[in-house]
This record gives structure tokens, sequence and C-alpha cells, in this order.
């Protein structure tokens, strides 16, 4: 399966949008493919950091998560972000995700501001 990066911003958008710091993912064998697809991609978070586990079926996003999803949140910034990947062969970490948000999102801070970060 290939890393939906859409699907990422998507999840991490609706998680912080909840008032609940908790996350409640629980894997049955009657599980939705949607309730299994939820679940692999909360795991490829944790590894990567922007989410943890807090114990077997409960898990939170991490200051580092919101991190990324502060750089990745602005959807003219997402936009120019995404075709930056796809020239470059439309795969990247997500670190160099974040990392192109990053610049995207200082520039236009610069250009409102005048300041330069």
């Amino acid at each position: 399966m290939k890393r939906d990066d859409e699907y990422i911003r998507q999840l991490l958008l609706e998680i912080e949008q909840d008032q609940e710091w908790r996350i409640l993912v629980v894997e049955t064998m009657s599980s939705t493919e949607e309730e299994r697809r939820k679940k692999y991609y909360i795991l490829l978070l944790c590894d990567s950091g922007l989410m943890t586990q807090v114990n077997d079926h409960v898990f939170r996003m991490t200051n580092q998560g919101h991190d990324y999803l502060d750089a990745i949140r602005d959807n003219g910034i997402w936009t120019k972000t995404k075709a930056a990947v796809a020239e470059t062969g439309g795969s990247a970490t997500l670190e160099i995700v974040k990392a192109l948000a990053l610049g995207f999102l200082k520039k236009k801070i610069e250009t409102h501001t005048g300041i330069q970060l």
C-alpha cells in the first residue's frame, strides 16, 4: 500500500477538531475497510512521531504532530507543497513534506509582514 499524504492531512485535521485528546481505535474482525485503513495510518503516524500510543487502543497526537499539521494546514500552502513534490517525482518523506510546507509558510509570512524569518 502506498502512503497517502492527503489522507494523513485529513486524518490529522479530523483528530485535531475533536475535543477529546484521546483517539480510540479498535480493530476487530468485523472492522470496516475504512476503520482498518485509519488504524494503519495512525500506526504510521506513531512510527513517524506525529502520534503516540497511550495504551492498547488509545492514541494521541504529539507536539510534533501539531507542528506538522500547522505547517500543512493552509490549503494554499498544502497545494504548493503537493505540487512541489509531484514535480520532483511524486513522493517524499513526511520530513521533506514538512520542510517544503514550512518554506512556503515562511515565505508567506515574510511577504505579509516584511520580517525575514
